[in-house]
């Protein structure tokens, strides 16, 4: 058997790719993260599977699943929203099944920054404006941020920056913000990234934290910052260039 750890996307069933479907609709173990995996995104599952909501579960009782289906031989599509690579606590999953000796692979998914900069119609790298992103989260309740990521450090790079898990602390993060950004520079929130109440809120470093208060987010958002974000008169990029090697 194989434990499939499974980008399920940022909402939208219809982002969910192909592989994942597949895999899906061949496991006979469905574990998936509460209400940030969408019904639909579940009905790929056999009729018959066992569907466990793991948003309750400690690691201890998730792992318990993962030997019990081991022993029986039976296949797990793990689904965690957004793509496995960023904040999924997919990793800590991998090391014990490291240590149990339980297989396990990883089919990526679509990212809730991916799905953000959609919605609001921008490219987070243009040409001689910003060619980096940075993408961070506000370590206010979780685990400690490592030393040298602390966000005004961060911040001090200029570049696109997608802040995680923050939404709560908004105005603390503009504030840290300003100094190195501005408070004209370009700043939004997107909450519920390609959901059906996907809520879009776009101002300036200055304003970002009013817009998201009276708006009432207070998670599952992403925030924003940076000049790609309004970027206009920039120079074409060099990749259709005329004057390129072909």
């Amino acid at each position: 058997m194989t434990v499939h750890f499974i980008g399920a996307g940022p909402g939208a069933p219809d982002l969910l790719t192909l592989r994942a479907a597949r895999l899906i609709a061949a496991a006979p173990v469905v574990l998936y993260a509460g209400a940030l995996v969408p019904p639909e995104v579940l009905a790929h599952a056999p009729a018959d599977a066992k569907v466990v909501d793991t948003q309750h579960l400690d690691l201890d009782a998730i792992v318990a699943e993962y030997e019990a289906a081991h022993a029986a031989g039976h296949d797990v599509a793990r689904l965690h929203s957004g793509d496995l690579s960023i904040y999924s606590a997919a990793a800590e999953q991998m090391r014990r099944l490291d240590d149990l000796g339980i297989p396990y692979d990883v089919t990526p998914g679509v990212p809730a920054f991916a799905a953000a900069a959609a919605a609001l119609g921008c490219e987070l790298t243009v040409p001689e404006v910003a060619q980096t992103v940075i993408l961070t989260r506000y370590g206010r309740l979780a685990s400690k941020i490592p030393a040298g990521e602390e966000l005004s450090g961060l911040a001090a790079h200029g570049t696109t920056l997608v802040v995680h898990l923050g939404t709560q602390a908004i105005g603390e993060i503009a504030e840290t913000l300003t100094p190195h950004y501005g408070a004209d520079c370009p700043a939004a929130v997107v909450a519920r990234a390609s959901w059906p109440d996907e809520l879009v809120l776009r101002g300036t470093v200055g304003t970002i934290a009013q817009l998201v208060t009276a708006a009432g987010v207070k998670r599952t958002a992403t925030i924003l910052v940076g000049p790609a974000l309004a970027a206009r008169g920039f120079r074409d990029s060099h990749l259709y260039s005329k004057a390129r090697d072909r």
